[in-house]
């Protein structure tokens, strides 16, 4: 309870942020609000280090708090000067008349519950998981984590970047365009999410075991959030696609349309948990995550195809077809290399990292090479 009353005022604090950030993006300005969520990473540290040694034993999560807290107030005053800067400073007063604060209020309703649809998902799962022994929601927790490290870093900013340039096509009447910069963002997302869930699947264990394989997390910890992270990685191409074909319909002022599909989604999430937790336990729940995320990011790009809002572009199957030769080389090499070592459920720490790094660069210099030689060139990938 302390610690809730102590974080929760954060909510205030990052509404306020995240609104400035979408004036930032809407002009162009990409790299503050991008760079603004490592002011917490940086708070929670400085409150581990600093801020924790001066409380008592037994309360020290109680720093963390704090240190949530003063990361609201310093990401919103770290982004206050780059809006004074394009003078869009906004000065609050009570307008619930203006036209304007009506139609956002119109749109926001529906759209509020339509990016709650994965929270709601999210609060199921770890409902149902807290049903089931004792770590599966921590191994749902470390697995979910991985998965949210590619998702976060490209899909999330790729479709970030797209927002503003779709609305700006779309207010100036060139559908042709719109549709270009759609099938240039689904190209490019899926040039990283093929090899990333691949990766996921392949090196389960021995990112799980070098990332988190300490203290009270041990070998069984390991194993048990390697399932549920290999099917969370079966989805996580269509968590990807979904970041990159919503905003194909809010560019358009259109927010009912992804709230109907999420409502479908997330009604096929809860038979699924249903039906996939007995026999699978934890990682049946990322399972049917996994499923209903591909449920909805297929019914949001049909609906997009019907409208004729989005066209594929000529090249869709060599790219396919580039992309599954590259990211299968790139899987045997990375599964012959684990496979190679022996460091990593009882390994000297530096051993994995080093294990790891090497795989990793390994992995990643098979597909870039593989792609090359498919015939894969930077100027394909140009807006």
């Amino acid at each position: 309870v302390e610690m809730l009353r102590l974080t929760f005022p954060y909510l205030f604090f990052i509404s306020l942020t995240a609104f400035a950030g979408a004036i930032l993006n809407t002009w162009n300005r990409f790299a503050v609000p991008a760079f603004t969520p490592v002011l917490l990473n940086l708070s929670l540290i400085g409150s581990a280090l600093y801020l924790a040694p001066q409380f008592a034993e037994g309360r020290m999560a109680v720093a963390l708090a704090w240190g949530v807290l003063i990361a609201g107030i310093v990401q919103l005053l770290f982004q206050l000067p780059f809006l004074a800067r394009l003078n869009l400073m906004p000065v609050p007063r009570m307008a619930w008349r203006d036209e304007g604060v009506r139609r956002i209020l119109r749109l926001m309703a529906p759209a509020m519950f339509g990016v709650s649809v994965s929270q709601i998902n999210l609060l199921l799962d770890t409902v149902l998981a807290s049903l089931l022994q004792t770590g599966s929601v921590t191994w749902l927790y470390y697995s979910d984590r991985l998965v949210e490290l590619p998702l976060g870093v490209f899909a999330i900013a790729i479709g970030t970047v797209i927002l503003p340039s779709l609305s700006g096509k779309h207010a100036g009447d060139d559908p042709k365009a719109f549709s270009r910069t759609l099938d240039w963002a689904l190209k490019l997302v899926l040039l990283i999410g093929v090899p990333a869930a691949l990766a996921l699947a392949v090196i389960a264990e021995p990112l799980l075991a070098t990332l988190f394989n300490h203290g009270e997390f041990g070998a069984n910890d390991v194993l048990r959030s390697a399932e549920s992270l290999r099917a969370y990685s079966a989805g996580l191409v269509a968590f990807m696609l979904i970041k990159i074909l919503a905003p194909g319909y809010f560019a358009r002022q259109d927010t009912r349309t992804p709230v109907k599909i999420g409502i479908i989604a997330m009604v096929a999430n809860m038979a699924l948990n249903l039906a996939l937790i007995w026999p699978l336990q934890h990682a049946g729940l990322a399972l049917a995550t996994s499923l209903s995320a591909w449920l909805n990011a297929g019914l949001l790009y049909m609906g997009l195809r019907r409208s004729g809002v989005y066209l594929p572009m000529k090249g869709w199957w060599q790219h396919g077809l580039r992309l599954a030769l590259a990211g299968g080389a790139m899987a045997g090499v990375i599964y012959w290399l684990a496979r190679q070592a022996t460091v990593w459920l009882n390994g000297d720490l530096w051993d994995r990292i080093l294990w790891l790094g090497l795989i990793v660069v390994a992995g990643l210099a098979v597909y870039l090479l593989a792609l090359l030689i498919l015939g894969l060139r930077p100027r394909h990938l140009r807006r």
